[in-house]
């Protein structure tokens, strides 16, 4: 390896720190991970489009969870510190891209559909040389466009600063099943259910209802790439048949949702 990045003529590496420093706008790996697979906490000085062709992962930081299923990816602001983790194996593609290059991308992390022009571009990168030609800098251009084009998707979950608040919010990740209301919540937490209402609309967006459905939703599509039965994903996360579960799914992801991951 030469001290700017891998050569041309030698294998594309699947160590991350090998696209940190190549002259290049974006750098592209492709890596596959066995089920339960874990990459503990680490950062990277550039940003991270880290895009799952097949299987799901699950990412989480500081300020939040988010969840990958295939056909997805999550962008990482550079220097973040975060966590991912593999349900069922993996495929997946990371893109490691200059801050220079996306000044004006979002500072947090954010879930996206990955369009068919996206996937074929990164596709078609990563079969170039690692230090590319004009070619690799059309492709790169290209995928810095689709990206910044590409829609959010709601496979998040924004965890919020305040101590009782986020009490509730890793009680619920942990034990997404449990059936305990709002009161009993926020009794756990030592919280007025006041406060825990507007709490939760003010750090999170969302009520605490719909945060919940959601943590629900992340978990079942984590269970279900697992393999999982319908019945069983479906009751670990709190709902008495996967037909329910399927309607929240539905309600809380919406159209072309990733539902292929549960079991029918």
């Amino acid at each position: 390896m030469h001290a700017n990045g891998p050569s041309s003529a030698e294998p594309r590496s699947t160590e991350a720190a090998a696209y940190q420093d190549v002259p290049r706008a974006v750098a592209v790996m492709p890596k596959h991970y066995p089920a339960q697979a874990r990459v503990e906490r680490h950062h990277h000085p550039r940003a991270q489009l880290l895009y799952a062709t097949a299987g799901l992962m699950m990412a989480s930081a500081e300020d939040g969870t988010w969840v990958v299923p295939g056909g997805h990816a999550l962008w990482i602001p550079p220097r973040l510190p975060h966590a991912v983790a593999m349900h069922g194996p993996v495929a997946m593609c990371s893109a490691y891209i200059d801050a220079a290059a996306v000044p004006g991308f979002p500072a947090r992390c954010r879930v996206i559909a990955v369009s068919p022009l996206l996937a074929a571009a990164l596709a078609a990168l990563g079969a170039e040389p690692v230090l590319y030609g004009p070619r690799g800098d059309h492709l790169a251009a290209l995928i810095l466009d689709e990206i910044g084009r590409a829609p959010e998707t709601p496979l998040t979950l924004p965890l919020p600063r305040d101590a009782r608040l986020r009490k509730v919010c890793l009680g619920l990740i942990a034990d997404p099943g449990h059936d305990g209301d709002l009161d009993a919540w926020a009794e756990r937490a030592g919280a007025s259910r006041r406060t825990l209402t507007r709490g939760f609309r003010a750090e999170t967006g969302l009520s605490f209802g719909d945060w919940r459905a959601r943590a629900r939703v992340i978990r079942a599509l984590a269970l279900g790439a697992e393999g999982q039965a319908p019945r069983a994903v479906a009751a670990a996360v709190g709902y008495r048949s996967p037909q329910a579960l399927r309607v929240t799914v539905e309600r809380v992801l919406g159209a072309g949702n990733p539902a292929r991951h549960l079991p029918p």
